[in-house]
């Protein structure tokens, strides 16, 4: 028998949402944003939300309307938070304040409707899309890797603002709640069940609208964070709990450099017992927040690291890749074969002989066990990685990736190898970190198929991969290396073939700068404090150290910064004592970990760290003169995805036009 056609009611209309009434009555809301592959919560969509949840309190006051479940519209997700796109112009204090109390009203009149509201979660469900979740009375998730659940708003310098502070830590607890906001961390969803921000998982997206069904009939509410779930926040130990969140961060960031999080604890400990009024605290700190050099800078590299995302090939000059081989096991060969292998490649490893090899595939096991960590995934990445002393694997390869020792000779002989035996459509790259292209290609037949992929130490850790273009490449060739480093989760840049191509150009002259300040008796610990004060990850001896010297001398001299055999750098690389590899360098090494004296007292350590800095900011305004990179914008977000480039200063280019380096 026919289900009876049921009349839909009368709502406004809507381009970013969905509404259709079942014989059941159950309202079923549908977000699609329009012309985008993903959604998110522009003021817009929340503007036509707000129409619909008064029309719906007028529905469910008549009794034509029993609950609401929100889904997407979209396979990618559910909705992956506010519309970034929206936040410069929101950033102006006149408009911002209203705006988010226009938001907190519309999700406390969700929260507070009659009828119970589901939300249905597959994919992602960050930021926004998490904060309207909490609003609704129930959530229910796909248990899929796919499925993540989080508040990433640390990253772009905020907090939550549309009341996730306050429902998060109602409904997982003041800990989980403040440790998902503190770090910015997605969960996967049977994680975020355990901590609360669940309330039921389903195997499979099929099965949502029937377990959406169930609950709104069941009218199901989340029962939230247990009372000893909730003792962190009640009395005294809300400051306890404030104190250790704020050393462990602390330990991570600087206040002044990034003040969200130290913001969010302060808020946690002037109102984190009370829910209610943790969300209604959030707008003047979010306001504040928002505004802030560190969040307009940090928005910028957002839309910048957005960018290096469009320079894939398209269509048919679209590489399909499933099988990469790479040539050389040392360090960063092995490294780049087993990160390839993690990201679900087959790869093959070549080198001289099976016993060099060997130490790559316990390094590759280590990983894949650390970032894979389910059994069968590792077993399934460890099948993926293959010893190919013969080169058998050359032929089948999409992709091949040299990174044999910096000898110019060696690499044109391997490269003259690698052409003929390779297919038509493979790519060929070179990992050299200073040789020009031109200079290696002249081996080829066809010198524009050779381009430069070059990864850094350590390759699971650090995002960048220059790709490095040519006088020879066409843009066939440069799009399809994007797409081949897109596809394996790095950010390429891309870069023009000249020595140190972006990065090893502008930290030479940054390290050995420093070097010259200790040699002539500066203290090496001061100097390291200094660098760290401004915002380097680390300073400039730890780094000379932890690339290694050999390496860091050899690099210096290819790129014309001599190093005198009288010099201590040059006696310890002569002494063998090559910092972190061996344990002993500028500084002493314990399982991997810099051992040093004290830093000694310096009244301007910011003052100081800047005048650091400055070799490097000179060097990169000569890469943009020189067309080493395309756009000053390139040169900051290649500089700190490279080096870790203090991210709240915008850049080193972006540091120099504000007045900061």
């Amino acid at each position: 028998m026919a289900k009876p056609l049921v009349m839909q009611p009368k709502l406004p209309k809507t381009r970013h949402w969905r509404f259709h009434l079942d014989f059941e009555k159950i309202g079923w809301l549908v977000i699609d944003t329009p012309g985008a592959s993903v959604n998110v919560l522009s003021t817009e969509a929340i503007t036509e939300l707000e129409s619909l949840v008064v029309r719906f309190e007028d529905l469910i006051a008549g009794d034509e309307l029993v609950g609401i479940v929100v889904m997407s519209g979209k396979k990618s997700g559910f909705i992956a938070g506010a519309d970034v796109t929206e936040f410069d112009a929101m950033s102006d204090p006149a408009i911002l304040p209203g705006a988010l109390r226009r938001t907190h009203a519309v999700f406390e009149r969700i929260e507070k409707l009659k009828a119970p509201v589901a939300a249905c979660i597959d994919g992602f469900c960050l930021g926004g899309g998490l904060e309207l979740a909490l609003a609704c009375h129930y959530r229910i998730a796909v248990a899929s890797d796919k499925t993540r659940l989080g508040f990433p708003e640390v990253k772009l310098g905020l907090f939550p603002g549309f009341g996730g502070t306050g429902r998060s830590i109602k409904a997982a607890g003041p800990i989980a709640a403040m440790t998902a906001m503190l770090t910015g961390r997605a969960y996967v969803a049977r994680a975020a069940k355990a901590m609360g921000l669940v309330d039921k998982l389903v195997p499979h997206r099929d099965n949502l609208r029937w377990e959406g069904r169930k609950a709104v009939l069941s009218r199901r509410r989340s029962k939230g964070a247990g009372f000893f779930a909730r003792l962190p926040a009640m009395g005294p130990m809300r400051r306890i709990s404030a104190q250790k969140m704020t050393a462990r961060t602390a330990a991570k960031a600087n206040r002044k450099h990034y003040p969200a999080p130290f913001a969010l604890i302060d808020l946690f400990e002037r109102r984190g017992d009370r829910p209610e009024a943790m969300i209604r605290g959030e707008i003047e700190p979010f306001v504040n927040l928002m505004g802030s050099d560190t969040a307009v800078n940090l928005r910028r590299l957002f839309f910048l690291s957005e960018g290096l995302k469009k320079q894939r090939a398209r269509g048919a000059d679209a590489p399909l890749i499933r099988r990469v081989h790479v040539v050389g096991a040392g360090v960063m060969g092995g490294d780049i074969a087993a990160w390839c292998a993690s990201r679900g490649l087959d790869v093959t490893l070549q080198d001289l002989d099976e016993a060099r090899i060997q130490p790559a595939l316990i390094r590759a096991k280590k990983l894949f066990q650390k970032r894979l960590k389910k059994p069968v995934a590792v077993a399934s990445a460890i099948s993926r990685l293959r010893m190919d002393v013969a080169g058998a694997g050359i032929g089948r390869a999409d992709v091949i990736i040299e990174a044999i020792v910096e000898n110019l000779e060696i690499k044109r002989t391997l490269f003259a190898d690698l052409e003929q035996q390779a297919g038509a459509h493979a790519i060929l790259a070179t990992n050299t970190s200073s040789i020009p292209l031109e200079k290696i290609a002249t081996a080829l037949k066809k010198p524009g198929r050779l381009i430069g992929l070059h990864f850094f130490n350590p390759v699971a850790q650090l995002p960048l991969v220059e790709v490095v273009r040519g006088e020879k490449n066409d843009d066939r060739a440069v799009a399809a290396g994007c797409s081949f480093a897109l596809g394996i989760g790095k950010s390429p840049v891309v870069v023009k073939s000249a020595p140190g191509f972006l990065v090893n150009r502008v930290l030479m002259p940054y390290m050995i700068a420093a070097v010259a300040r200790v040699e002539n008796g500066e203290s090496a610990e001061l100097l390291d404090a200094g660098a760290v004060a401004f915002g380097m990850p680390m300073g400039p001896i730890e780094l000379m150290d932890t690339v290694g010297l050999d390496i860091a001398k050899n690099v210096a001299e290819e790129l014309g910064h001599p190093v005198p055999k009288e010099s201590r750098l040059a006696r310890l690389v002569a002494a063998g004592k090559l910092g972190r590899k061996t344990g002993e360098g500028f500084y002493t090494w314990q399982a991997g970990k810099v051992r040093k004296d004290a830093a000694p007292a310096f009244a301007d350590l910011e003052g100081l760290g800047r005048d650091l800095v400055k070799p490097l900011v000179d060097e990169a305004e000569l890469c943009v003169a020189e067309g080493i990179v395309a756009s000053r914008d390139l040169a900051d977000i290649g500089i700190i995805l490279g080096t870790g480039f203090a991210p709240f200063l915008g850049g080193p280019l972006k540091a120099r036009a504000d007045g900061k380096a």
